[in-house]
């Protein structure tokens, strides 16, 4: 009688126990939901993944501002993780904690690592959630003060007659400005010496001191150069030429005699994989209302900006544009023979 009361009493303990943990992990489970609920709290921090001053740090600082409103919260800081061109600020963001306060701002640079580096900290397809795309970028072949080609036409004859002595500069491996300018050389048909920075920013400063002589950028960096005339301007990368004070005397590539050239910019935006439905459902949402932004349109449409407004937006369908994009760009870079397979 004895042993089988104590029994009893030891499976009631025992029964008891399993409640209270049960509860205790179904109250963490509610407040994991509440938190959920309640994203963002804190300040979100979007990192850029190239120096502060370029074209994708423009694009990062006016969508914090947009960010901000949208979410209601007191600040979306922007960190700039410069690097092996863009990777170490993509590496960090994948292994940053999946809660959602911490977002990659990365252009088609997730699309062509995977053919540029042999041995990549990240997996742009499996290591992060898709948030959606913000806007598309055309680029501009610009050139230092001075130098004696006027148009496009003498532009080209300039540089056969030059052919190793001039110098390109990018804003290094797998950089937009490094794949615009292997474009252009190829289509050129020369070759330049090319002359890495760790961004645009920088390289702005030696193009407009006159220590190299062309370069291939974003329009978002190169309007404010264009416009008062302290650059040389040649051509855009767009199939249309641009309506916009700085950019509408430009002709295409495509126009003068590049037929098919077109290159333009996208960026998106990423958090950690596993980052919580919930979470990523309400980044999304803040995305799509920031790009609707007012303020954030124009200051986009004033730089010759197109934003996305069609399936890209959406986590999914901005993953399936990014890998089309994986195959397209592998197949170029693998034509120009300059790649890691």
């Amino acid at each position: 009688m004895v042993t089988r009361f104590a029994a009893g009493r030891e499976s009631a303990m025992i029964r008891r126990l399993l409640g209270n943990v049960l509860l205790c992990l179904g109250g963490v489970v509610g407040l994991g939901s509440a938190a959920h609920a309640q994203f963002p709290q804190t300040p979100i921090t979007v990192v850029v993944p190239f120096a502060a001053g370029g074209p994708t740090d423009k694009v990062a600082r006016d969508l914090a501002d947009a960010l901000r409103k949208t979410l209601g919260i007191g600040a979306v800081l922007v960190e700039n993780v410069v690097g092996a061109g863009g990777t170490l600020g993509a590496a960090k963001v994948a292994k940053a904690a999946p809660d959602g306060y911490t977002v990659l701002l990365h252009h088609v640079g997730m699309a062509t690592a995977p053919a540029l580096f042999r041995k990549l900290p990240f997996n742009t397809l499996a290591d992060f959630e898709f948030l959606g795309m913000i806007n598309e970028v055309p680029m501009t072949l610009i050139g230092r003060p001075g130098l004696p080609a006027s148009n496009l036409t003498e532009l080209r004859q300039w540089v056969h007659d030059n052919q190793g002595r001039i110098n390109l500069a990018t804003a290094g491996l797998g950089a937009a400005s490094h794949l615009c300018g292997l474009l252009i050389q190829q289509r050129f048909g020369v070759t330049m010496n090319t002359v890495s920075y760790k961004g645009t920013a920088p390289a702005m400063a030696d193009l407009l001191a006159g220590q190299v002589d062309l370069m291939c950028d974003q329009t978002t960096h190169t309007s404010g150069q264009i416009e008062p005339g302290r650059i040389r301007a040649y051509a855009v990368t767009s199939l249309q030429r641009l309506n916009t004070p700085a950019l509408a005397k430009l002709p295409t590539l495509h126009e003068s005699g590049m037929a098919g050239l077109q290159v333009t910019i996208w960026h998106g935006l990423y958090a950690p994989k596993g980052t919580p439905a919930a979470v990523v459902n309400k980044l999304n949402l803040a995305l799509r209302a920031a790009v609707q932004d007012p303020t954030f349109v124009q200051q986009q449409q004033a730089l010759g900006a197109t934003l996305i407004s069609d399936a890209r937006l959406t986590p999914a369908g901005h993953k399936k544009f990014v890998e089309s994009e994986i195959t397209r760009w592998g197949q170029t870079m693998r034509a120009t023979g300059q790649f890691v397979d």
